[in-house]
């Protein structure tokens, strides 16, 4: 079965992610969150390097419990600086706090989080393959950033949108392709 070229084929974790979570329409704020919080911590690493930690990632960020992380203070901080199963970046662990904050000020202010980016997609998908950014996760991109989030650029937005199923991109020699 031929899959992206992307999808590293020795890698089990990888293949269940391709084959049955990427690109498939999520609207749920926690798989939001989870995968925006991942997203993030992707910045200058493989997406493969952030999956094979995701499980690592759940059990130190409270099972992405957006309620229990916007509370980490210093010491807890300090727990993920030593935790070797996750990525040790003290600027992304930082950011990923204070974009939980953000997170749940965008729930508050839309009534979920998929409410907010929706005023951007409309209900739509977008099938295309080979960008690594396009005019809507700039637009995305820029409002993040706007109000406060970090490492929220366009490319991390558009990798985002397509683990959400927004942008739909399997390789046409994929047996997953579609288009329009």
């Amino acid at each position: 079965m031929k899959r992206c070229s992307w999808c590293n084929l020795n890698n089990p974790i990888y293949i269940k992610y391709h084959d049955s979570e990427w690109c498939v329409p999520r609207h749920d704020d926690f798989y939001l969150y989870e995968m925006l919080l991942l997203e993030s911590f992707q910045a200058g690493l493989s997406w493969e390097c952030i999956l094979n930690k995701r499980e690592s990632f759940r059990k130190a960020y409270d099972g992405f419990d957006w309620n229990k992380v916007i509370s980490y203070d210093d010491c807890k901080i300090q727990e993920l600086m030593n935790n070797p199963d996750i990525i040790r970046n003290r600027l992304k662990i930082k950011a990923s706090i204070s974009n939980t904050i953000i997170f749940c000020q965008i729930q508050k202010e839309y009534g979920s989080f998929w409410n907010y980016l929706n005023t951007f997609i409309r209900n739509r998908i977008f099938y295309e393959t080979g960008n690594v950014t396009n005019s809507l996760s700039d637009e995305i991109s820029s409002d993040l950033k706007k109000r406060g989030m970090k490492f929220v650029g366009s490319v991390i937005i558009y990798s985002f949108l397509q683990a959400i199923g927004v942008i739909y991109s399997h390789d046409e020699n994929c047996f997953l392709y579609q288009s329009k």
